[in-house]
């Protein structure tokens, strides 16, 4: 009898991340269905991670971008994703579109290329959440959180409210810029993130977003959902969920909130 060696027989999706975190593997690798593979690129540039031109007539893609494009153009990939928040939030409206065509252009196969910030607006699409309560992770600056949340109202969404999660007292004296740098993206604790969530959802929210791929959350998702009654979205599995839609895969995933059910 043969075990399944997730081969990637129904697709093969490749995944631009940070350098340094473990968390998007790790959640998509618990999300992913049978028989669809996952293949990361690792990127080290500051976001974001392809910079506009003087007058914004085109993109200067990072040299980890351009090589880690290179590889993938040789892997028969189904789709490949930017999988970094905060280069579409500092990127601003219109970023994902340009980074999109420029990727398209350097694979130069047939995959489909897609970035976090588009998985999301399809994600809010298909889960009707027009007023999100956005959650942002720790290690955001005040000028990254307020990009992020001027991103999503720049796309048409009416921010509800927004939480930067508090990670508690031991990084009480580091500015969030050093959080990442001293342990906390190896120590993060999904049960006071979802406590914090659950006490600050205000009820003009029609859905909870969790922003950054870097942030651990998908084990709290399904239990929010039915906490709060309402969809809740990551980042993660916004992006693994869209690229399952693009490359045509259907596939019966449970535990990790409705979305990954449509």
């Amino acid at each position: 009898m043969l075990q399944n060696d997730n081969w990637g027989d129904q697709a093969r999706i490749g995944m631009f991340i940070v350098g340094s975190e473990a968390v998007p593997e790790a959640e998509w690798w618990a999300m992913l269905p049978s028989n669809v593979s996952v293949h990361a690129a690792r990127i080290t540039a500051p976001a974001p991670w392809a910079r506009w031109r003087e007058n914004r007539v085109g993109l200067d893609l990072a040299d980890d971008l351009i090589r880690g494009s290179q590889q993938f153009s040789a892997m028969r990939l189904s789709v490949v994703v930017v999988g970094h928040s905060s280069s579409s939030f500092v990127g601003t409206k219109g970023w994902d579109e340009a980074v999109v065509e420029n990727l398209a252009a350097t694979i130069g196969s047939n995959a489909i290329v897609t970035t976090n910030g588009l998985d999301i607006f399809a994600a809010l699409r298909a889960s009707g959440i027009r007023r999100p309560f956005v959650v942002l992770p720790p290690w955001f600056n005040d000028e990254t959180m307020n990009a992020g949340v001027r991103y999503y109202e720049d796309h048409g969404y009416e921010v509800a409210a927004h939480l930067r999660y508090d990670p508690g007292p031991k990084w009480l004296d580091l500015p969030p810029g050093d959080l990442y740098r001293h342990g906390l993206g190896f120590e993060q604790q999904v049960d006071t993130l979802y406590e914090q969530i659950k006490a600050s959802c205000p009820a003009t929210a029609d859905g909870i977003l969790i922003a950054g791929t870097g942030f651990r959350c998908v084990a709290i998702l399904e239990a929010l959902e039915q906490e709060l009654e309402r969809p809740v979205i990551s980042a993660n599995q916004a992006s693994l969920w869209h690229c399952l839609q693009l490359a045509g895969v259907k596939a019966d995933i449970t535990g990790y909130g409705k979305l990954l059910r449509l």
